[in-house]
């Protein structure tokens, strides 16, 4: 059911958005934990080195569309606050043409320059035969990618959270199957677990879109005549956030590139621990991801003192949140690393807790930062998101650089920039909010 975010006590309101979020997306990382985990377990830690590897590729290219989705999906909800259905139904045809041109190209791309790819990431010769075998099938599911994420931020963008949750679910069940009987049942290996992958999917973005379609008449894409003014601001929103998600994961990719640089071991502990690091701060993400639909309702609607009244409640609870995470990644780290990876691999055990006690330590950072990134996308500045990645990257992959070249720092200089990287981003966002927020909330309706 759709719900407006322009009424209603504000905190409940966000939360009732938020949870159903939060809950699909530690579904999604449910089943990359549980190709991780079969992987690890069951192929060994050369395995689970080309799939963590790949992993962070994958992520970085779908970043692109999902930044894409993401800027089309403020659109939609602004125009949903105006209550502007020609204007919704406009935008809708002209960002699905946009990313689908974009996924088209993207395809063809990857698959041309695979070769270049691997050594780019510097992977090492005894894992560079499985990470191939698990990207030749992996990128197929690089449109499923765009069929999910599409028709989710259109559904979420006018508050429906709950249907993107429920086609997730049945896709993360399905792919846990799918993995145990594809890498263990029929012994295909990294192939089979990228194969269970792919088709869940499918599964999902298929049937997200069939939903769509036929249970919400008014978010249909009708017809493919576009408007410049339509394409001209989707650009404007979509393009300067894909920007942003894409120079993020860009900046990771090149981290990746240096662990590779370091071996399978430290490899296979970066594997093992960014699983679990992005599932800790996974919830603080999608909150900020709410809080933007939130803002961007609002905003529509020109309902400052909302706006205002929601800011104050989003930074509580997402810093709230952060400190308990912080305490139990803390704690916890060892036992969670055993998740992954043998008691017997003491080198890859104390790499992988090493970064998990200094990234958990500050997850207050990145929770202020994606708070940040909503907010400015919110409000029709999504150029200001770049602007602070740009910041977090930057300092994350330059000090990544010249601190693991230090003899006495090594690879723990790589940890060590991500949470000064996080520090420095949110300083001048919320400087820059300071000093601009009445202009920054200042409604031309």
């Amino acid at each position: 059911m759709d719900r407006a975010l322009t009424e209603g006590p504000v905190m409940k309101s966000m939360l009732r958005f938020a949870v159903p979020m939060i809950l699909g997306n530690l579904l999604q990382q449910c089943y990359n934990i549980a190709d991780t985990l079969i992987v690890g377990r069951f192929l060994g830690p050369d395995a689970l080195a080309a799939v963590g590897s790949a992993f962070t590729l994958m992520t970085f290219l779908t970043s692109i569309l999902l930044g894409l989705c993401m800027g089309s999906g403020t659109v939609f909800s602004i125009r949903y606050g105006q209550r502007d259905q020609k204007g919704l139904e406009e935008s809708i045809c002209a960002s699905f043409q946009l990313i689908a041109a974009v996924t088209i190209l993207l395809n063809l791309l990857v698959f041309l320059g695979l070769d270049w790819i691997l050594l780019f990431l510097q992977v090492p010769a005894e894992v560079t035969g499985l990470m191939r075998a698990y990207l030749l099938v992996i990128f197929c599911g690089i449109a499923a990618t765009f069929l999910y994420n599409y028709f989710a931020c259109l559904l979420r963008a006018v508050g429906d959270s709950v249907a993107p949750l429920v086609f997730l679910a049945v896709s993360a069940v399905l792919n846990i199957g799918l993995d145990l009987w594809f890498v263990l049942g029929l012994d295909w290996g990294v192939a089979g677990a990228a194969a269970a992958t792919v088709i869940s999917q499918y599964v999902s973005g298929i049937g997200l879109g069939l939903y769509t379609w036929f249970r919400r008449p008014g978010l249909r894409i009708k017809g493919f005549r576009l408007r410049m003014a339509r394409i001209k601001e989707i650009a404007g929103f979509s393009l300067l956030t894909c920007v942003q998600q894409s120079v993020m994961n860009l900046g990771i990719l090149l981290v990746q590139g240096l662990v590779n640089s370091f071996g399978p071991t430290v490899m296979a502990a970066f594997a093992a621990a960014v699983k679990i690091d992005a599932f800790a701060y996974m919830p603080v993400q999608d909150f900020g991801n709410a809080f933007s639909t939130f803002i961007a309702q609002n905003y529509g609607a020109g309902k400052e003192k909302r706006i205002r009244a929601g800011l104050r409640g989003a930074v509580l609870a997402a810093l709230l949140f952060c400190l308990v995470i912080s305490a139990a990644v803390w704690i916890f780290a060892r036992p969670l690393m055993l998740l992954f990876v043998d008691a017997g691999e003491t080198a890859i055990l104390a790499e992988g807790v090493r970064y998990l006690r200094i990234e958990g330590a500050f997850y207050c950072g990145i929770g202020c930062l994606f708070l940040l990134y909503g907010l400015y996308r919110a409000l029709g500045k999504p150029g200001m998101s770049v602007v602070l990645t740009v910041f977090s990257l930057g300092t994350r992959v330059g000090l990544a650089y010249l601190l693991s070249a230090i003899p006495g720092i090594g690879v723990t200089g790589i940890w060590w920039s991500v949470p000064i990287g996080w520090a420095l981003a949110d300083l001048v966002g919320l400087v820059y909010y300071k000093a601009h927020k009445n202009r920054l909330l200042a409604f031309k309706n």
